[in-house]
């Protein structure tokens, strides 16, 4: 066996930070299996796209072909997935792709690590390991005075996406008490960083301000949310892969709840310090609640004691010095939040790349 990692998902959003922070940790060979829907973008890891150590491929998760193939190919000691639909309103509107992804592309992969993981004796057997990215949403929703998530709360997921990664997690449960196959999840916050999407939360509200457009807060804006860096994110991710005992859960939190008008009120005040020539300023003028979302979950608070406790890892980033780097680097990267929000990289890609193309480091992009 290689020292080679097989990650799913690896242009989105946590998964290129990902990518990014693993080579930046000295991490050995890395092959990188994405979709490229409209959410990964291979612009996010044009920083190590020329490292020999790096692989592309472009393919689906459900792909069971493709995914045995590569199992074969490159020999991997753990597979890291964070491949998945992850936007809770595009759920709503649509959830066969939710089901579709999260769910059989799920199982497909556990059916080939599976077979896999069948094939190897000795100590490249003991060292294998699947690690499965989840989220804090499978739990459900809090009461203002309720205790937050741990990894004995039950599951009760309340919307489409929500239950497909429920769902996910469950497969990868039964797959190791089944079948013996050595794997951990790891469930987190929502997390915020360089290279998120802007239909979420702060990149959306970062894209919106910076051209005058309103603000758009669900309700009374009183949803309470954990929020974590994804590069802290990245590293506990890390660190669960390395220390991880199998079968086990680990929450991953960064401890800040934030309601997310809050959250919203903040970027305004850092944008108005930050943009001070803007004539939109101040931003909070921009602000305009809307009808809320369908089942939208009240609080989310993650009980990250466990990976504290036995894995010692701790976030690095309070919210206010991730937030505000994280503020920084849209504000530096304007380009990159003009091309993935115009279609233009998705245009590009499809005249670019088939659906089944493997990439060597230094043409991926």
């Amino acid at each position: 066996m290689t020292d080679c990692i097989l990650v799913t998902g690896g242009a989105g959003f946590i998964g290129s930070n990902f990518v990014i922070e693993w080579f930046a940790q000295g991490g050995g060979p890395l092959v990188n299996l994405d979709k490229l829907t409209y959410a990964g973008n291979l612009e996010n890891l044009a920083s190590i796209e020329s490292n020999p150590a790096y692989t592309f491929v472009r393919g689906d998760i459900c792909d069971a072909e493709l995914v045995g193939r590569l199992f074969e190919e490159h020999h991997p000691r753990a597979i890291v997935h964070f491949a998945a639909e992850s936007h809770v309103d595009r759920s709503i509107l649509g959830p066969e792709a939710f089901l579709k992804t999260n769910i059989d592309g799920t199982f497909t992969l556990l059916q080939a690590a599976r077979a896999y993981y069948g094939t190897l004796q000795g100590e490249d057997k003991s060292r294998f390991r699947f690690l499965h990215v989840s989220t804090d949403e499978v739990y459900g929703t809090l009461g203002p005075d309720d205790p937050a998530f741990h990894e004995e709360t039950p599951y009760s997921p309340n919307s489409p996406y929500a239950a497909s990664k429920a769902s996910s997690d469950h497969l990868v449960r039964a797959w190791v008490h089944t079948y013996g196959l050595p794997a951990v999840i790891t469930n987190c916050s929502n997390n915020y960083g360089p290279f998120q999407f802007p239909e979420k939360l702060i990149p959306l509200m970062i894209s919106n301000a910076l051209q005058g457009k309103p603000l758009p807060v669900y309700g009374d804006g009183q949803q309470i949310r954990d929020w974590l860096y994804v590069r802290d994110h990245c590293r506990a991710i890390m660190t669960v892969l390395e220390k991880g005992t199998i079968g086990e859960c680990y929450n991953v939190g960064g401890n800040n709840q934030r309601a997310n008008i809050d959250v919203v009120n903040a970027l305004c005040s850092l944008l108005d310090e930050l943009v001070p020539d803007s004539a939109n300023r101040p931003h909070a003028q921009l602000i305009t609640y809307v009808k809320d979302r369908p089942g939208h979950d009240r609080r989310y608070a993650i009980d990250a004691r466990k990976i504290q406790r036995e894995l010692n890892w701790f976030p690095e980033e309070s919210f206010e010095t991730g937030f505000r780097k994280t503020v920084e680097w849209y504000l530096a990267n304007a380009e990159w939040v003009e091309h993935v929000t115009s279609g233009a990289y998705q245009q590009w890609m499809t005249s670019n790349y088939s659906d089944r193309t493997t990439v060597a480091a230094g043409g991926a992009r």
